[in-house]
């Protein structure tokens, strides 16, 4: 047996004391977690704590990040067959655009489709100087905090609604948790065609986004490229964005079978 925090034993299997520890990441979560923090969310002590994700990250069920740690890709592996369906297809006619895309600007890039009211990552390549972000293949994010989300939403007004419905949750002091401030924000993105965020998922990190026609002009994915607020030139990667979505675009709308776009919508924002 182990002792937790407040001196008392601990009788949980190792397994149980291992599901507590993943219980304590939320997911999606923006940031790592640190040792401390998880040993008092999971009620072990550090030093059984530090054993147990030792023994978690060895089996790549959480990767170290820093000082900290976070869900590893394993976990998100099996969670790639719940994209909708289309999505697979989308991403894979669409790889190589995310590589132009990235040989353009060297930063880091990103391939994303609505599932639901979250963003659901398809594809993801590094820049050379990219900071550590929350985004991963396979992973979601709520789509209302992220560029890839809102250049989405402003064309899904079914799932824009769904999201203004419900509550905003905040990441940081940017983040929008407003549904009056999104919802204008929404029209502003329709009429430019380019979505920019910048530190409402994680403070220092910026994106701009673009969406992918498919057939009907509908959206059926996004694409983005992110990096250090203050870094990235927004004249130039816009520009570029809109270049390589256009190509992509007419490239899925040039294919002999549709690639839906999730989900279809029926009306059009008001601009």
């Amino acid at each position: 047996m182990t002792t937790i925090a407040d001196g008392s034993r601990d009788s949980r299997a190792a397994v149980e004391k291992a599901v507590s520890l993943l219980a304590c990441f939320e997911e999606g979560a923006a940031t790592a977690l640190g040792v401390s923090e998880l040993a008092r969310r999971a009620e072990l002590s550090k030093s059984t704590t530090h054993r147990v994700l030792a023994m978690l990250e060895r089996n790549g069920v959480i990767e170290r990040i820093g000082t900290g740690y976070r869900l590893g890709t394993k976990l998100y592996s099996p969670g790639r067959s719940a994209y909708a369906p289309g999505q697979e297809d989308v991403r894979d006619a669409l790889i190589p655009f995310v590589t132009d895309l990235y040989t353009a600007t060297r930063e880091t890039v990103h391939l994303a489709a609505l599932h639901g009211t979250d963003v659901v990552y398809l594809a993801k390549l590094y820049g050379h100087r990219h900071l550590p972000s929350p985004s991963r293949i396979g992973g979601t994010m709520p789509a209302h905090c992220t560029a890839v989300g809102k250049v989405l939403l402003a064309y899904h007004p079914e799932s824009a609604q769904e999201v203004l419905a419900g509550p905003l949750r905040r990441y940081t002091d940017h983040t929008i948790a407003d549904a009056s401030v999104l919802e204008a924000e929404l029209r502003r993105i329709r009429h430019a065609g380019l979505a920019a965020e910048h530190g409402e998922v994680q403070c220092g990190l910026s994106c701009f986004a673009v969406p992918v026609m498919g057939q009907n002009g509908r959206p059926v994915a996004a694409l983005s490229v992110s990096g250090p607020t203050g870094r990235l030139d927004s004249r130039h990667h816009s520009h570029t964005l809109r270049m390589v979505a256009s190509a992509a675009s007419k490239a899925l709308q040039s294919r002999r079978r549709s690639l839906p776009g999730v989900p279809h919508p029926k009306h059009a924002i008001a601009s």
